[in-house]
């Protein structure tokens, strides 16, 4: 959508402690975590996405003119510290998973090292980026691990809530593995494909639906797929397609990306019905697409059911990810450096529940893989300058069930360290792919994913443990803390 200055599109307790920090004069450098603590729909992975989004929010943070006006007409902030607004810029680190990685609770998707003004300022933005597009992603994966391997088109456009919404959430939704959107916007942004058919308006405007149908045929003969269930699915729409498939054969044309759709109705029973109508007429390779509130669940359903549809049309459940609204990332400080002994002191944060206990530390993240099949295995969460090496045997634990133990042999395993540097002393250093390269890599994300991981109920867990080195400074801080 072009520049867009979102540096007010932050929480007002933000600005006011960063007023705090700047009359007490406390700006020292910090290392905030942006991670969440449970799966998306219970499943058994989450999608990383967002970070193109973050990189342009942060290259355009400046408080403008109008910006420095309006807060100072609430009269809440001094004008010293306005005027330090006024010439605002990031001066930190990021580094961040980058979009289309699978990715599991407690995981830092964003790194954030900055002057602690700075990192507080972005909190805000971040998370609306980074929850919203991961979840809208992580939704539409397994909407499509549901179809397997039948094409998915996001079209909730006009149920997302709002066009930023409909317009980021299409995005996600391709990266995650839908053929297309019906979002002409997304599509212009992105070089995204963009699909559609026609509403049952089309139809009601034609005396008839077979007129309607032909005239349709006519206009876009090589993306012909009619909708059949305006009046009478089986006994109307379905006859009315075959015919002007028919004129359609007999005059010449190629019938290429032809078919129907189902819109209404048990989707399984008049697929079935429809397909033998079709196959008889001869148009085997026509498509059954359907839609009518759809999500993983129904289709997965409906497959079991042995329903004919060969494309789906996902909307509302999908843009809104209706059953499971919010990503529920958060935003914690993790280290801040001591001047005195010229290192980060790690910081955490304490909770009676136990998942709410934050990892504290510089810390980065390693993904191990079977090294025969290429399968993803386990994770690491690590202490910035740790390695683990593939020629030795490594020994990993439940950092909560800690007599939960694996062991990888020496040579059967390989190791990638997933974040990347994105900011460097506030220049960007990292170049976003285009949605279609990052749309392949998280197809190929996917696939180290076991499908007991993928399934859409009580998924297997994916093993996400600490380093000896990491679990060793949570336990003393927890044992410092707890006197």
């Amino acid at each position: 959508m072009g520049e867009r200055n979102l540096t007010l599109l932050t929480d007002l307790y933000q600005l006011t402690m960063m007023q705090g920090y700047f009359k007490s004069k406390n700006n020292k450098r910090v290392i905030f975590d942006m991670f969440y603590r449970k799966n998306p729909s219970d499943g058994g992975y989450a999608i990383a996405c967002g970070l193109e989004q973050v990189i342009d929010y942060i290259k355009n943070l400046r408080f403008s003119y109008e910006d420095i006006e309006y807060l100072r007409g609430l009269k809440i902030f001094d004008e010293d510290f306005l005027s330090y607004l006024s010439s605002f810029h990031f001066s930190g680190d990021i580094y961040a998973i980058p979009e289309g990685t699978v990715v599991f609770p407690m995981e830092p998707l964003v790194k954030v090292i900055a002057p602690i003004m700075e990192a507080q300022l972005i909190e805000t933005a971040l998370l609306n980026i980074i929850n919203h597009q991961s979840l809208i992603a992580t939704k539409a994966a397994r909407v499509c691990y549901a179809a397997k391997g039948d094409g998915v088109m996001e079209f909730g456009l006009r149920r997302a809530q709002g066009p930023d919404a409909g317009i980021y959430g299409a995005r996600a939704a391709v990266i995650a593995g839908c053929v297309g959107t019906s979002n002409v916007l997304t599509g212009e942004m992105w070089d995204i494909p963009i699909k559609g058919t026609h509403a049952h308006s089309w139809i009601m405007s034609f005396p008839d639906e077979y007129t309607a149908f032909k005239t349709y045929a006519e206009l876009y003969p090589t993306a012909c797929i009619l909708l059949v269930d305006t009046y009478d699915t089986l006994h109307s729409g379905v006859p009315n397609a075959i015919r002007v498939f028919k004129e359609m054969k007999a005059s010449g044309i190629e019938l290429r990306n032809y078919g129907i759709r189902l819109d209404s109705g048990d989707l399984a029973y008049l697929s079935k019905k429809a397909r033998v109508l079709l196959d008889q007429a001869g148009f085997t390779d026509a498509i059954i697409s359907a839609s009518s509130d759809l999500d993983e669940y129904l289709i997965d359903s409906l497959k079991a059911q042995g329903a004919k549809i060969t494309s789906w049309g996902v909307g509302t459940n999908l843009i809104t990810s209706k059953d499971c609204p919010a990503f529920g990332g958060v935003y914690k400080l993790a280290a801040i450096w001591n001047e005195d002994k010229d290192c980060y002191e790690p910081k955490i944060k304490l909770s009676e529940n136990s998942v709410k206990i934050t990892n504290p530390g510089n810390k980065t993240v390693f993904r191990l893989y079977d090294k025969e099949t290429g399968m993803l295995r386990a994770d690491i969460i690590a202490l910035t300058g740790e390695a683990f090496y593939e020629d030795k045997d490594l020994t990993i634990f439940d950092p909560i069930e800690t007599w939960k133990k694996t062991t990888f042999e020496a040579g059967t395993f390989t190791v990638r360290e997933l974040p990347v540097p994105v900011f460097k002393n506030g220049i960007c250093v990292y170049q976003s792919p285009s949605v279609k390269e990052i749309t392949e890599y998280c197809k190929n994300e996917q696939k180290t994913l076991w499908d007991e991981t993928r399934r859409l109920v009580n998924p297997h867990k994916v093993y996400v443990d600490l380093s000896d080195k990491l679990f060793d400074m949570k336990k003393g801080l927890l044992s410092e803390y707890s006197r």
